[in-house]
């Protein structure tokens, strides 16, 4: 169920997201292609009035210069955009006085009460004065260049936007779609919405296979979940009724005083195999309930809990020359299921117990935090990366356990969100501590 909610928030996500994207990537169309337009316009105009205009008046006045060698009376250049002034050598004041200070090259100048273009020229009788009406270049690059580009964008704004409603009528299916996803409930999803009956009747037939897909991929989902909860909950009451059957059976034969030592030690083993076998189970129980793990939620003291497990830890060290320490430096509760914690607890200390042959196994209480420690063989760094992996066991000989309790450990600290640390040195014993983001007080 959890991977069906991961893809429920992906939809949401993405209903959010693909319509805010396809807004994005039209404006950044309109954007690009409305820079494109006017900086070609404007590139256009700047050619046309800087050089092609500035090129016309240096042809012009070479051609003056020209037309005045063969013909001294030659008139000077007069036309509708432009206007001719020539002052003889010596003689400057025969110009305007806009234009007596102007040396030789292009110059803009008021001249005639506009900002003309002015082209200055020096030839063997004088000075040329060139002064063109740059007014006229622009109304032309307003009518042939602004007025079409503005036409032009009109078209593509429009086009664009039909476009965009287009776009976003086609993507309307698989935003639907997403809606019913996200709308489905966690623990009970209702994938009745996407059966090929209840879907609309425009719906695209893309959407609708991937509709009737995930419609029978939900089907599929509740019977398995239907599956885990019968297996949960026959698996607690068909494994945990024989196994108390055996634990009892135990107590029993313990009574009895006529037992030689070796059959009161295999009964002891029985018990504590038995005891090893109850929490193997009530880990496996709680991890394969899906969000839900069965257990009430209940405030609890966290000392009360470790000292339990403590007292039930100290027979798997029995005929051993280790010592099980409780160390009670804090005191805080937690809202949680009480069992979670005691399974986490009863897996430290057993790995704990089962690699220290002599010496101390430590349980420390600390300000939000437990701390279980021991004076056994240690690991390598190497093997402290590995250890939370499934049948990873840091001795490889003898009955030192199956190397699942420590994955299991970290599996219900993912799921309580209670981290847990783990530091190791050979031949001087391992410490593994659990925190606690949000302790009560006490």
């Amino acid at each position: 169920m959890a991977t069906t909610l991961d893809a429920a928030a992906e939809a949401h996500g993405a209903h959010r997201g693909l319509r805010g994207k396809l807004w994005v990537a039209f404006v950044l169309q309109l954007a690009a292609i409305s820079a494109a337009t006017l900086l070609s316009v404007y590139g256009a105009w700047i050619v046309l009035r800087e050089v092609l205009i500035q090129r016309a008046l240096a042809d012009e006045t070479s051609h003056y210069w020209v037309r005045l060698e063969r013909d001294p009376a030659a008139q000077l250049p007069d036309t509708y955009n432009m206007k001719s002034y020539f002052a003889p050598r010596g003689s400057p004041d025969a110009v305007p006085p806009a234009l007596q200070a102007l040396a030789p090259g292009y110059h803009s100048a008021m001249v005639r009460g506009e900002d003309d273009l002015v082209y200055v020229s020096d030839g063997p009788a004088g000075r040329l004065y060139l002064v063109f009406d740059q007014k006229q270049v622009d109304r032309l690059a307003f009518w042939f260049g602004f007025v079409p580009l503005t036409i032009v964008l009109i078209v593509i704004y429009l086009t664009t936007w039909f476009t965009y409603r287009v776009s976003r009528r086609a993507i309307s299916p698989v935003i639907w779609l997403a809606n019913q996803v996200r709308a489905w409930d966690a623990k009970d999803p209702d994938f009745r919405a996407l059966a090929p009956e209840n879907l609309p009747r425009d719906t695209d037939p893309d959407v609708r296979v991937l509709a009737e897909s995930l419609h029978g991929f939900g089907h599929q989902i509740e019977a398995f979940v239907e599956r885990e909860r019968h297996f949960t909950r026959d698996a607690s009451h068909e494994l945990r009724t024989p196994l108390t059957l055996v634990k009892v059976a135990a107590d029993v034969l313990l009574t009895d005083g006529e037992l030689t030592p070796y059959a009161e030690k295999s009964v002891h083993r029985i018990k504590r195999a038995t005891r090893d076998m109850e929490a193997l189970i009530e880990s496996f129980l709680i991890l394969a309930r899906e969000g839900d793990v069965g257990l009430p939620d209940e405030t609890f003291l966290v000392n009360a809990v470790a000292a339990e497990e403590v007292e039930k830890a100290r027979a798997l060290v029995e005929g051993k020359p280790v010592e099980i320490v409780l160390v009670e430096d804090a005191q805080f509760a937690l809202h949680a299921p009480a069992r979670v914690l005691a399974v986490m607890l009863a897996n430290l200390l057993r790995n704990a117990c089962l690699y220290t042959e002599r010496g101390a196994v430590t349980m420390t209480i600390g300000d939000g935090s437990i701390t279980v420690s021991d004076t056994g063989i240690g690991m390598t760094a190497e093997q402290v990366s590995r250890v939370f992996e499934p049948y990873e066991r840091a001795g490889r000989t003898g009955s030192r356990g199956v190397g699942i309790g420590l994955t299991m450990v970290r599996r219900l600290s993912t799921r309580f969100g209670w981290p847990i640390e783990l530091t190791s040195e050979p031949g001087f014993g391992t410490t593994a501590t659990l925190r606690f983001p949000n302790p009560l007080p006490v």
